[in-house]
């Protein structure tokens, strides 16, 4: 893990990440970290996961736990959190990143059913969940951050990927109902929507998909994790104090909103 450092200031910020380890959440978790705050990451690759933590440790001390969490399992959601605040001494910040696809590359007529519903489990029941157990830390706070990770293709219609596509959709429309229904405890809330970027998440996307990405771009390039990990900062900091429900696509220019 290599990113560059960013301008912004997290000292003192707590921070849970789920689906930290590996792309984008261990990303965001070294950036927050070299930004000054604490971590704790949840995932259910375990080994991954403590890894991500063990290096960042290595980098500052006590700045990251690694905690299991399954976002398809409302107790285990619960559990996460309430353990992951423990850890940290409360929570400032919650990054909703953790997701799956499962039903890439199929028309919509041949995507199984329990697939389906597993993508909006994790992917939309699991955020909510997340965030309905985070919100007591974050409102004690008194700065509470919420930013959920949808995508551009429910913003351009991605083709055979209609489960994520939708429950990427979903995980839009709740940050402004969540928006809504958390300013009243301070909390603001937020979305990036990010384009098809090199993780080992999208190394099963055919290369003409990642060329019709880049050469749509008016940033004429692959997009990496780097790349996502400065507006997630920015979300998270006091300078979005008075952002809210906002959808940031965040794609070097593929779609614009």
């Amino acid at each position: 893990m290599n990113a560059d450092p960013v301008p912004v200031d997290l000292s003192g910020r707590r921070i849970l990440i789920t689906g930290g380890a590996r792309g984008l959440g261990a990303a965001m978790a070294q950036a927050c970290v070299a930004a000054g705050a604490r971590v704790a990451l949840t995932d259910i690759l375990h080994e991954a996961g403590a890894q991500v933590a063990q290096d960042l440790n290595a980098v500052r001390a006590d700045s990251a736990f690694y905690l299991p969490m399954d976002l398809a399992d409302p107790d285990s959601v619960a559990q996460g959190v309430k353990q992951a605040a423990g850890a940290l001494g409360g929570l400032d910040g919650l990054v909703n990143n953790g997701a799956i696809t499962n039903s890439g590359g199929k028309p919509m007529e041949e995507i199984d059913v329990g697939v389906w519903d597993r993508v909006m489990d994790v992917n939309v029941r699991g955020t909510w969940l997340a965030t309905v157990a985070a919100r007591p830390w974050l409102k004690a706070s008194g700065r509470g951050r919420v930013v959920n990770l949808a995508s551009d293709t429910a913003i351009w219609g991605a083709p055979r990927l209609m489960a994520y596509v939708a429950s990427k959709g979903a995980v839009m429309a709740m940050t402004h109902a969540m928006a809504r229904e958390l300013g009243e405890d301070a909390i603001v809330v937020n979305a990036i929507a990010p384009g098809l970027t090199l993780v080992e998440a999208t190394e099963y996307v055919p290369q003409a998909r990642h060329e019709y990405y880049r050469s749509g771009r008016a940033i004429s390039r692959a997009q990496v994790p780097e790349d996502v990990v400065g507006p997630v900062l920015f979300l998270l900091s006091d300078a979005a104090g008075y952002v809210t429900g906002q959808v940031l696509p965040v794609n070097g220019g593929f779609v614009m909103k």
